[in-house]
């Protein structure tokens, strides 16, 4: 079976997407050597990743990067002669047995969360691939139930598998490089995150830091926040390891990997209602019923005291980080592309 891959976001581990191509695809080629995967990118191969030291990489230049998606790339899939052509989002009517992820579609839940342009193209790119795609892969049920909303023609052909949490982030007694006691919130200053909301209720309580990694940014200072900057792997398994609790004030999530990073690392969850984070999270977190910021005030400042529902999180925490693995997610990649063979 030979799968041609869009290899632009492997080797990340910044962002879900990365992380879920990373991972899964490395999986996939431990377990299912059968499968002859061609990588094709339109820049070099990154350094640092295992599985492709001895793969094809295939560097195909383009005008632009959406010339790149419908025209470059499946057109060098069929001259590698692969059976299957597997991208993201948005997947060209030229690919052989096309098959797209689509991790979330919260472009058409709140179209207010993206700037305009890559609201357009976001959505537009889906609709082409609802229509074009042999297949759509997803990484929730959640997922898989709005993408059948919005996209009505997408609904038989919409497979879920799950992502889970990276290899890189481990339990860990490094220094947090903090100082104190503190909950850590993760994630970028995008509208969606909602990471202000973390900010606005750690007003409420003066003696407890809030730790917020990623891009500083003015909206999210204040007298007990704690600002990162970009952290390395290491230094974020040791704030994961180290936190009272995780936040995750986050509106709309198509999975929610950080929970499960949380998890992983013994940082008892808080998380919104919004998206996929109820089935990630499951019993194994502290579920706030809405996003109003004095609700989640009260409740961070009865949980940091309450040291056995705290136990009681994290016990739960790592039992549900286990359910899921990269394994069965290469599983279930797997049975989807022998779908069309």
């Amino acid at each position: 079976m030979k799968v041609a891959v869009d290899a632009r976001l492997i080797g990340g581990t910044s962002t879900g997407d990365s992380t879920y191509w990373t991972c899964f695809l490395q999986s996939l080629i431990e377990n299912h050597p059968d499968v002859e995967l061609v990588f094709i990118s339109n820049r070099e191969k990154p350094n640092g990743v295992p599985f492709l030291e001895k793969s094809t990489w295939i560097v195909a230049p383009a005008k632009s990067s959406r010339w790149w998606s419908m025209v470059t790339f499946p057109l060098m899939a069929r001259k590698m002669g692969a059976q299957i052509t597997h991208g993201q989002y948005g997947i060209s009517p030229l690919c052989k047995n096309g098959i797209s992820t689509v991790h979330d579609v919260s472009f058409m839940v709140n179209p207010s969360w993206f700037a305009k342009k890559d609201e357009v193209l976001l959505r537009t790119g889906v609709q082409v691939a609802a229509k074009s795609a042999r297949r759509i892969i997803t990484v929730s049920e959640t997922s898989k139930g709005e993408i059948d909303r919005y996209f009505a023609v997408a609904k038989e052909k919409t497979r879920v598998a799950h992502n889970a949490c990276p290899p890189w982030i481990q339990r860990s007694d490094g220094d947090p490089g903090v100082g104190g006691e503190y909950v850590l919130t993760v994630g970028t200053n995008w509208a969606r995150k909602n990471m202000k909301l973390a900010v606005d209720a750690m007003k409420e309580i003066s003696n407890l830091k809030l730790v917020v990694t990623g891009k500083q940014s003015a909206d999210l200072s204040g007298p007990n926040i704690f600002s990162t900057g970009y952290v390395d792997t290491d230094r974020l398994s040791a704030l994961y390891s180290g936190a009272k609790l995780y936040l995750a004030p986050s509106l709309h999530e198509g999975f929610g990997i950080t929970l499960l990073e949380a998890m992983r690392c013994g940082a008892p969850v808080v998380c919104g209602p919004g998206g996929a984070m109820p089935e990630i999270a499951g019993t194994a977190a502290f579920i706030m019923p809405d996003y109003d910021s004095k609700t989640w005030a009260k409740a961070i400042g009865k949980l940091v005291y309450d040291p056995s529902k705290l136990l009681e999180l994290q016990t739960k925490g790592f039992g549900r980080e286990k359910e899921f693995t990269w394994a069965g997610s290469a599983k279930a990649h797997y049975d989807v592309y022998k779908e069309l063979l």
